[in-house]
């Protein structure tokens, strides 16, 4: 049996690795798990049999630097707990074409509009409104999961939808 002493080593250890991994989870970082449809082919395409999991970086939470056809991970607006991830089509004083032509909004100070890349199944800003860039909890750099998708997200600018008044 080990005495006090290694017991309490091995303790300290495992707290100073918890605090490192902590901090690098909540302000540099972090893996989340892809649920459900509403971005693919982005993630989780219809011939994957693996859902997808994803690298966040939060650094671009500091100045909110976020761009249009960044994918972010963000807080829904109705309920805080959930998670939704989508891409940026406009940013605040943009003006956004929808389905109509006729259709423009212009993007609110300290929001942003987004969608998801499979708008058939598609909760978002088309039926909920700009999203608040203060619920933004990241924005997904990388597939890390399935192997045979690993790779670079790559942002993809809807440059037909915005608008210049």
């Amino acid at each position: 049996m080990a005495s006090p002493k290694v017991w309490w080593d091995v303790a300290k250890k495992c707290f100073t690795v918890g605090l490192i991994s902590l901090t690098i989870s909540d302000r540099f970082c972090s893996i989340t798990h892809i649920l459900g449809h509403s971005m693919s082919p982005t993630f989780n395409p219809a011939h994957s049999t693996f859902d997808d999991y994803v690298l966040v970086e939060k650094y671009c939470l500091r100045r909110y630097n976020f761009s249009c056809g960044d994918v972010i991970v963000f807080s829904s607006p109705s309920n805080h707990r959930e998670k939704h991830v989508k891409r940026i089509m406009a940013m605040p004083g943009d003006w956004l074409t929808l389905s109509d032509p006729y259709d423009i909004v212009k993007i609110p100070h300290g929001h942003c509009w987004v969608e998801g890349d499979n708008s058939a199944s598609s909760v978002d800003s088309r039926s909920i409104g700009p999203v608040p860039l203060g619920l933004a909890q990241g924005r997904v750099t990388h597939i890390l999961w399935p192997p045979q998708r690993m790779g670079k997200v790559e942002r993809v600018v809807p440059q037909h939808r915005l608008s210049y008044l």
